[in-house]
């Protein structure tokens, strides 16, 4: 079984960004028992500057929160249009 990437080394399938607060959508293919299908997480985080250097952390101030809140109900619904597709297998 091959193993999967963690989170922090794979490439989100989607970015959404409000600020300097982005949700990321990771896509994991799942081996089910009615075949493979793709699961969706999100990871949200906030970008600062500590002098030069640029890090993230995912701990919000009250100013970042409706940032915060905007960039999940963008990843949210992006999610269940991701989910609400049907591939008929032309």
């Amino acid at each position: 079984m091959a193993q999967r990437k963690p989170e922090n080394q794979r490439k989100p399938e989607k970015v959404f960004r409000v600020g300097f607060v982005s949700a990321s959508v990771f896509a994991h293919e799942v081996e089910g028992d009615n075949g493979s299908r793709t699961l969706r997480s999100v990871s949200v985080q906030k970008r600062y500057l500590d002098g030069e250097e640029a890090k993230y952390t995912s701990s919000f101030g009250l100013a970042e929160l409706p940032q915060a809140l905007r960039v999940m109900q963008l990843a949210q619904a992006y999610v269940e249009s991701c989910e609400a597709e049907i591939d008929l297998g032309d």
